[in-house]
């Protein structure tokens, strides 16, 4: 069974990378990896938060509530 990814976590080793890739201290070879990394956090990430909309929409339609409202209602 597959670990569950956790958002938290790859999105600071997100974050690291970009710092890292920043710097210009990596060889080409190591910047290339580092991108590869990147690109695949970046769709672990936007997975995660997909599913978690998702799981959001299905528990709003499941309690009857489907109408957007802003959080702030003036009168």
């Amino acid at each position: 069974m597959a670990e569950k990814f956790d958002f938290n976590k790859g999105l600071s080793e997100l974050e690291d990378i970009v710092k890292t890739m920043e710097s210009g201290d990596l060889s080409l070879e190591d910047s290339l990896k580092r991108f590869e990394q990147g690109v695949i956090l970046t769709r672990q990430c936007q997975t995660a938060l997909s599913e978690a909309e998702q799981k959001i929409s299905l528990l709003s339609a499941a309690d009857g509530y489907q109408a957007q409202q802003p959080l702030d209602k003036e009168s």
